[in-house]
């Protein structure tokens, strides 16, 4: 590295002010702290030094989202086997999902990557290591099937409308890459929805194995049917469904490089989940049919409850600030998601539209939990002022 790090610094007089390549400071500025750490220092005021900067969370989280990308790699070559009846190695399924997969993420990290910089350039500002994480959650919410254009389409309308119009990374309000699905789920539905989508190449031809359906086992419960995935299946991720939603195992294993490392938050995670079991209990009790009488565990290892609860709603820019606020927050979310499952079966995918409810009002819950604990504090003074 040392040899680059003398050629950056033999070119960067060029891209300061009044060089030749002034213009486009912040390109080389990103490139530049992608590299390496920066070296701008603060020079006056009070400011609080840390080793964690923003492009180590980033690294953290790509870090955590890494082995359910692998295994959805190898889950989408696995798929397309069961389907038509091919017997594969390991790597081949692994190569198989890797081709069809990584075209989607290089069109997700191209498309958002050149309007950050777009945006960097007009403004002259620096281009944040926001959308590192963005990028590769994108591929990972999207089932295998959906067309690159629709990436593009989404990932563009995610970047501009639900990041960049507030200001950039850390001030937007809803979660991007929740954005970015909703956005096909609402503008292109048959490309998000039913049995061909999740498996590659099913759409497009070919003679399939007798009695296999290429139904998750989310929409085989959406419809009222058994589900046919076993407990030990949907856990492993042995089942069709977005590339890195499937594996509730890794996903959990993802969940614990975060507590460990102190990016996510702890409260909102465990309050997703407790949310989740209580809102499925109280469908267990109910019982009108087959998907209230459903353990509410279930739900935790279909779709994608798991991989929201892990890597978007701890989110901490569109995600509560306070304590309290986080238990609250983390506890609506899965009390919603399990709600408009099983009460609006035009919606079974309730964990994305919870998550995006819940940024909404994540200001709101703050605001009341901090105006609480001032009224709790102007009472202690008022009670202490009586007893003086």
């Amino acid at each position: 590295m040392g040899p680059l790090r003398r050629y950056l610094d033999k070119i960067k007089p060029h891209f300061k002010k009044g060089g030749k390549y002034e213009k486009f400071h912040s390109t080389f500025d990103a490139f530049e702290s992608f590299l390496f750490v920066p070296d701008t220092v603060t020079r006056k005021g009070a400011h609080i030094r840390d080793a964690s900067d923003l492009k180590r969370t980033m690294t953290v989280v790509l870090i955590a989202v890494a082995p359910t990308l692998l295994f959805g790699m190898w889950n989408t070559g696995y798929q397309n086997a069961e389907a038509f009846g091919i017997t594969r190695t390991i790597f081949e399924n692994f190569w198989f999902g890797f081709l069809k997969i990584l075209p989607i993420i290089i069109v997700s990290y191209g498309v958002g990557l050149g309007i950050e910089f777009a945006v960097a350039q007009v403004r002259g500002h620096e281009v944040n290591e926001g959308f590192l994480v963005s990028g590769m959650l994108i591929p990972l919410i999207m089932p295998v099937g959906v067309p690159l254009w629709m990436v593009a389409v989404a990932t563009a309308f995610a970047v501009v409308f639900a990041k960049e119009i507030f200001g950039g990374t850390g001030m937007n309000i809803w979660n991007p890459a929740l954005i970015a699905r909703a956005f096909l789920f609402f503008a292109y539905p048959t490309k998000m929805s039913g049995d061909k989508v999740w498996v590659s190449g099913v759409e497009g031809g070919g003679r399939l194995v007798d009695g296999f359906s290429g139904a998750t086992p989310l929409a085989e419960a959406t419809a009222g049917e058994q589900v046919t995935a076993s407990v030990i299946d949907m856990f492993f991720g042995l089942i069709p469904g977005s590339i890195g939603e499937t594996s509730t195992l890794l996903i959990l294993i993802g969940g614990a490089i975060l507590l460990f490392t102190g990016v996510a938050s702890f409260r909102v995670m465990i309050s997703v989940f407790a949310g989740g079991a209580v809102m499925g209990l109280l469908f267990n009790l109910w019982g009108a049919n087959s998907y209230m009488q459903l353990p509410f565990y279930y739900h935790f290892l279909m779709g994608g409850f798991a991989f929201g609860a892990v890597f978007m709603a701890t989110d901490p820019v569109t995600g509560s600030r306070t304590g309290a606020g986080k238990w609250i927050y983390g506890f609506l979310i899965g009390f919603i998601a399990v709600l408009i499952r099983v009460l609006n079966p035009s919606y079974p995918e309730g964990m994305m539209l919870a998550i995006l409810l819940m940024n909404t009002f994540a200001p709101l819950i703050d605001y009341y939990v901090v105006d609480a604990n001032i009224k709790r504090r102007m009472n202690r003074i008022t009670v202490k002022e009586i007893a003086q």
